[in-house]
């Protein structure tokens, strides 16, 4: 489809024509990535999810991730409260795995906060104690523009917050993000209050 889609695009097409030949080139692009990523989501939950672990700085990776991000930040209608340490933040994980944890957890935020809101993206730090590892955590928290269904596990593949969103987005952003963390070996949790939503992320702190 995929092929096909521009060879049509290279032909001379009535107006009407080249329209559907963008929209099947669009569709087909789309449905490329859903596909890749379902296969990402099945890898990771068959443990066969390669990743390369290394010792990264997790501030550094969240402020890189921001960076990309600028302009749909900017170009939104969304503030966000950004809270980070001065100090880098040692853990081990895979820097490109978890750079797309982020960018989803990102990209929902952009995609599904309410107009004019505040996004709080949070990293804290707590200390290794005889009781306790020490654990770097990162929160992404926002206000829903929509409703938040109660009793829906969103981390779970192809689950929405809304059966009814016509956005583009697949329902697959918060299980990839779920799926590369724990590959990692982080943990992932979404916690809801009214419509009140917040992603954690968090990794055991390593040492120089």
């Amino acid at each position: 489809i995929l092929s096909y889609a521009v060879l049509l695009r290279q032909e001379e097409l009535p107006p009407a024509a080249a329209d559907y030949a963008r929209v099947i080139d669009e569709k087909a692009q789309r449905l490329k990535t859903i596909v890749e990523d379902v296969f990402e989501v099945s890898k990771a939950a068959a443990d066969q999810l390669p990743v390369h672990l290394e010792r990264l700085d997790l501030n550094k990776l969240l402020r890189q991730t921001l960076a990309d991000l600028d302009g749909p930040i900017q170009a939104s209608a969304l503030t966000f409260k950004v809270e980070l340490p001065a100090e880098p933040v040692m853990i081990v994980a895979d820097g490109r795995r978890l750079y797309r944890v982020f960018q989803n957890l990102l990209d929902n935020a952009l995609r599904y906060a309410l107009e004019g809101s505040r996004v709080y993206l949070r990293l804290k730090t707590a200390e290794r104690t005889e009781e306790a590892p020490g654990q770097a955590e990162v929160s992404v928290r926002n206000t829903s523009r929509r409703e938040l269904p109660v009793g829906v596990d969103f981390t779970a593949r192809f689950v929405r917050g809304d059966a009814s969103r016509t956005d583009g987005g697949s329902g697959l952003g918060l299980s990839i993000a779920r799926s590369f963390t724990e590959a990692c070996g982080g943990s992932f949790r979404v916690e809801t209050v009214a419509d009140l939503f917040t992603a954690i992320v968090a990794f055991p702190l390593v040492g120089d």
